[in-house]
């Protein structure tokens, strides 16, 4: 029987040193040896450093053992399930972190309407890059000001990078409708999405307690999300379209992780968090 110990606290690596997210498909994950290894349908043998990933994303074709799940639950490593190349995000295996006092503190701020709207607050601040756009706003103003920014970002990035802007259509029903730059903007921006995910839980925060986004079950993650999507996964996709018109969307996932890397948004996204529900 495979035996893997479960590691010591304190030789966990915190979530801004771990690596960017490990991204696989078509083939298994098990514990062998004291480790959890990955054999690929393409006979690739790998020995994974579970405990410095930042979180497992695993694609099509994917089967992980119990034994697998629980080494990355020791090692305080989130599980995603994810679409081809990280397209979609679909589900997330909660990781059990050693208290919950952060999430306790998220629980406590959602509950109050006056520190829900501060923390709100402090998230628009970072969107907008500055406390005079956000003082004497209501958040149903900033709301509207908010799909307003977004919409002159995506035409400003077109122009920047000489790339046909026609408006954002992307319906997941119908993927192949949508043009190059449309799937290209959705794959990157379902692969920041996994990552936050990541990170968010890791920390041992509640994907499901949003200040500024309510609907679904990752409001959190999508309000953390969307402050670096400029920066990242609009970079990413308007760049990759740019070399190539008819590049793919493992293209644009490629020059995610590089922009990911260089940015060191592993390492910011952690302190980010901590700042904005800090009382």
């Amino acid at each position: 029987m495979p035996i893997f110990e479960k590691p010591p606290l304190e030789t966990l690596t915190p979530a801004k040193e771990r690596w960017t997210p490990i991204y696989l498909e078509h083939g298994r994950l098990e514990v062998d040896d004291s480790s959890v290894k990955w054999i690929g349908a393409d006979k690739t043998v790998l020995r994974l450093p579970i405990a410095t990933i930042s979180a497992l994303l695993l694609g099509p074709g994917t089967t992980i053992t119990h034994a697998a799940v629980k080494a990355c639950a020791d090692c305080n490593t989130p599980v995603c399930w994810v679409g081809a190349e990280g397209m979609r995000f679909y589900a997330f295996g909660v990781t059990p972190t050693h208290d919950n006092e952060r999430a306790r503190i998220q629980a406590a701020l959602h509950t109050s309407k006056k520190n829900r709207e501060r923390i709100a607050r402090r998230m628009f601040v970072m969107r907008f890059g500055g406390e005079s756009a956000v003082e004497g706003k209501t958040i149903k103003k900033l709301m509207g000001m908010e799909g307003h920014r977004v919409r002159e970002l995506y035409t400003s990035m077109g122009q920047k990078y000489g790339v046909p802007w026609k408006g954002r259509n992307y319906n997941p029903d119908n993927w192949q409708l949508a043009d190059s730059l449309n799937k290209a903007i959705s794959a990157a921006n379902a692969s920041l999405y996994a990552l936050t995910t990541a990170v968010v839980s890791s920390m041992g925060y509640l994907p499901q307690l949003g200040f500024i986004h309510s609907a679904g079950t990752l409001p959190f993650v999508f309000d953390i999300a969307d402050i670096y999507k400029p920066e990242t996964t609009l970079e990413a996709a308007f760049q990759t379209i740019r070399i190539n018109p008819k590049a793919t969307e493992k293209d644009t996932l490629t020059r995610l992780k590089q922009i990911i890397e260089q940015s060191r948004l592993m390492y910011r996204m952690p302190k980010d968090i901590s700042r904005l529900l800090a009382e």
